[in-house]
């Protein structure tokens, strides 16, 4: 499953909804997505979304889609 991952880059500001970015990264689950996130990066994640159906299709289409890999 494809899910898209809300994150701040650093975990030392307050979040600010203009400096969320998004990745988009495939796991099993949104806990492993969460997980390897985290794992893998200092970001501060807000919000992990499944994509699929129609939702995938507008992403691929219409935003820098490309999956993130660690």
């Amino acid at each position: 499953m494809i899910y898209k991952v809300y994150y701040q880059e650093t975990k030392e500001r307050n979040p600010k909804r203009e400096q969320t970015h998004a990745l988009y990264i495939e796991a099993a689950s949104d806990v492993d997505a969460r997980q390897s996130v985290e794992d893998n990066t200092p970001y501060n994640i807000e919000f992990v979304q499944l994509l699929d159906g129609n939702h995938l299709a507008y992403e691929k289409e219409h935003a820098d889609f490309q999956l993130t890999e660690f």
